[in-house]
């Protein structure tokens, strides 16, 4: 890595040159984000994960751009094409997109109109006219008049001589330049409906007619236009003025007012028409998708955070229940650990024999295996099976709480699931992960691909290498964040720890298999193929209860603990005195076990896990319980106030689930009293929230809700809701007045992605 790249991420990011450095030669060295963040402050100046995963997507950007640049300059070189002055040119590019235009001129293309002219001889012509001297273009051509040669007549020479010049003002850099920031700060977005899509096309009806600033189309609006783009409904279209940026090519290649230079200014107009517009078009298309999916992308991992840490029940006796009407509930009980102690299915909502049979197994399953919760799933039949559990003389202390089960019926069909309970149905899998899911959410969720879990926002538009990297990070961060019990994870835990990954995370399963359970982090070292590298990364993130070293089970890293010691032993104590006594850890000067490789911020954070050592990060859990008069749509009417969990978080708002089978949308206006410019400063996933209902559309099955103090009631609200975020958000207001947009190409490194 170059002292330039240093110095230019450094800046981009607001930090210190030698952070960066720093950052760059850990990750070379292979350690984690997670690692570095929590255990190598020193070194990095305390940089969060979040800084650290911008150093590292930016350096990622660099090694792309520097690659692209490589292979260019191997394409001029085997093309003869390439002198010192191109070369100096080609590596002082600051951008992907000045890289491409320098390019331009030497790339391999298909046969063009101006590579037919000059095959013709009408090169010479096409630079005599475009030099604009005086020359009067009829004379000047009939030189080049050679029906052998395809030129029948001076209008056809004309025409060659046009076609060069319109090549030469595409591939001319400063034009394309200058058109490229014409195109990202006036383009309009335009949108209309195909012929004959008004019908099957419905749901895109908002942008049927839609202009705005390209610059400050939001990104649910961005991905909503290109997906009905691709689904042939909408014709859009990406384009400035085109007299504004006709003038703008005509101040910079026409000279005069002579013959000549109205050939040249026709050759211009040609040269937008039929290249630049369409170039620059695709491009602007590109970098406001990518703008796009970094939204709908950051908003996405906000949610799944928020979802992974979630707060969890803890070991509990759970009574287990997946909801259904037709083919009945499925039971699952487990016990503390979440193992499967019994299975059952009953039919609470078919005769009136079924469903008195039905609340006998169940009051007798909540005897006998001693459940202490139940969680229902909130699908199909949810609510109602909520309220024939309650209607049941289950004993006072049993809570129940209904659970979240989007992605349930993906893990259920796992790999993971088969090989846990190879002779089970899916569906009785499928309820076990409701259980857990309860019980522990980290654990249970990290089993299901995150784009299954239904916290997103046009997941399936943005691109996917970008999405899974991003939720990939997010869920690493949330299982290290919290630590992992080393002798109750599952593989699928155990692969998002720091440093592991599938084959360690196997290998250690099968040896605590084969060995029972590990009794020390080192230990982890006779792991087959586990070496010093890996444990330095994985040890600090994994927890050992009641081994032999009380320390094993805290996040104080094996390194650490000769400080600890010498902590304990300078107040004249053990280590495990000095975790029970917070006197003893009060009289402890820091100060005094500074290092060279070990500072304050090192044995700050060493000292506050002694005074909780392995202490859960996650907010202690509630219960919550629907309004018990409403369980359907036709029970909501205007002016309700009712208790709801936010399901999902967009940015156009948020979806609440209030208990009727169907989310409502809380407008972005209606999150608040004050204004909102970001919904997830306001709301978060599975939050516990009051709203209000402002209006209800029984025909289309959609209300709307408000969080503010005094909403205003509507029969009908002034925007579109919708319980899916996918296909309905919000109508824009037309022709918005644009915002600030950063031309993403402006600096060498874009955002980092998620």
């Amino acid at each position: 890595m170059s002292i330039d790249s240093i110095h230019l991420i450094a800046q981009h990011l607001s930090i210190r040159p030698s952070q960066v450095e720093a950052v760059a030669a850990l990750l070379a060295e292979g350690a984690t984000i997670p690692f570095i963040a929590r255990y190598r402050k020193e070194a990095t100046g305390s940089l969060d994960e979040i800084a650290v995963g911008a150093i590292r997507d930016r350096l990622d950007q660099l090694r792309e751009l520097n690659d692209r640049r490589a292979a260019i300059l191997k394409s001029l070189a085997q093309n003869g094409h390439l002198t010192d002055a191109l070369k100096a040119t080609v590596m002082t590019a600051e951008t992907m997109a000045v890289l491409e235009d320098i390019y331009l001129p030497f790339r391999p293309k298909r046969r063009t109109r101006a590579m037919a002219a000059r095959e013709k001889g009408l090169d010479p012509l096409a630079r005599l006219i475009f030099e604009q001297k005086g020359a009067v273009p009829e004379t000047a051509a009939a030189g080049f008049v050679d029906p052998e040669k395809g030129v029948e007549t001076i209008p056809d020479a004309l025409a060659g001589a046009r076609d060069i010049i319109a090549e030469m003002i595409n591939e001319n850099v400063p034009a394309r330049t200058r058109l490229r920031e014409f195109f990202w700060k006036n383009a309009q977005v335009v949108s209309k409906v195909s012929s004959g899509m008004e019908t099957s096309g419905a749901k895109f009806r908002d942008y049927f007619d839609w202009q705005e600033p390209a610059a400050s189309a939001p990104s649910h609006r961005v991905l909503a236009l290109r997906r009905g783009e691709r689904e042939e409904v909408l014709n859009v279209s990406w384009l400035p003025p085109e007299a504004e940026a006709l003038d703008l090519l005509d101040a910079m290649f026409v000279t005069g007012t002579a013959a000549d230079s109205e050939e040249v200014r026709t050759a211009a107009h040609d040269a937008y028409r039929r290249l630049l517009s369409r170039s620059l078009e695709t491009e602007l298309r590109l970098a406001v998708k990518e703008r796009a999916d970094a939204d709908a992308i950051r908003v996405f991992a906000e949610n799944l955070r928020e979802l992974l840490l979630a707060p969890p029940l803890g070991p509990r006796r759970v009574l287990a229940v997946d909801p259904g009407f037709r083919t009945g509930c499925k039971l699952a009980c487990l016990d503390e650990q979440g193992r499967l102690l019994h299975h059952a299915t009953v039919f609470p909502h078919g005769s009136d024999r079924q469903r008195s049979e039905a609340a006998q197994d169940v009051l007798q399953l909540v005897e006998k295996y001693r459940i202490e919760v139940i969680a229902v799933g909130n699908g199909t039949a949810g609510r109602e099976t909520d309220q024939f559990l309650r209607a049941l003389s289950l004993p006072p202390a049993l809570a129940m709480v209904q659970v979240d089960e989007s992605g349930a019926s993906v893990y259920s069909a796992s790999e993971g699931a088969r090989l846990e309970f190879p002779d089970l149905d899916l569906t009785v899998r499928g309820t076990v992960s409701i259980g857990r899911r309860l019980m522990d959410p980290l654990a249970e969720l990290v089993k299901i691909d995150p784009k299954s879990i239904g916290v997103g926002q046009y997941q399936h538009d943005v691109e996917p290498a970008a999405l899974r990297r991003a939720l990939d990070d997010v869920v690493v961060s949330c299982v290290n964040c919290v630590g992992v019990d080393l002798n109750q994870a599952s593989l699928e835990l155990l692969t998002y720890v720091s440093g592991l990954g599938p084959q360690l995370a196997q290998n250690i399963l099968a040896y605590r298999h084969a060995h029972g359970p590990f009794r020390s982090r080192t230990e982890l070292l006779h792991v087959p193929r586990l070496g010093p590298k890996a444990f330095e990364q994985c040890a600090g993130f994994l927890r050992i209860r009641g081994g032999d070293d009380s320390l094993d089970g805290s996040a104080v890293h094996p390194e650490s603990y000769p400080v600890v010691q010498a902590m304990a032993s300078d107040l004249g104590c053990s280590v495990s005195i000095l975790l029970a006594d917070a006197g003893l850890r009060s009289k402890i000067d820091l100060t005094g076990y500074i290092s060279p490789t070990r500072g304050l911020p090192t044995l700050q954070d060493i000292l506050r896990e002694l005074e909780k050592p392995g202490r859960d990060p996650r907010r202690e859990f509630e219960i919550f319980a629907f309004a018990r008069n409403v369980a359907d749509l036709t029970d909501l009417s205007p002016g309700m106030r009712l208790p709801g969990v936010v399901t999902n978080v967009t940015a156009f708002g948020a979806f609440v689930d209030v208990g009727v089978h169907q989310d409502g949308l809380v407008h972005i206006s209606e999150l608040s009293d004050r204004f909102v410019k970001n919904p997830l400063e306001v709301v978060k996933v599975h939050q516990k929230v009051q709203v209000t209902v402002l209006s209800v559309d029984a025909e289309r099955r959609r209300f709307a809700l408000s969080m503010k103090t005094a909403p205003e009631r509507r029969e009908r609200s002034r925007r579109p809701t919708a319980a899916s975020p996918s296909l309905q958000p919000p109508p824009p207001v037309r022709r918005a007045s644009p915002r600030p947009f950063h031309n993403p190409f402006d600096q060498l490194l874009k955002k980092p992605r998620g």
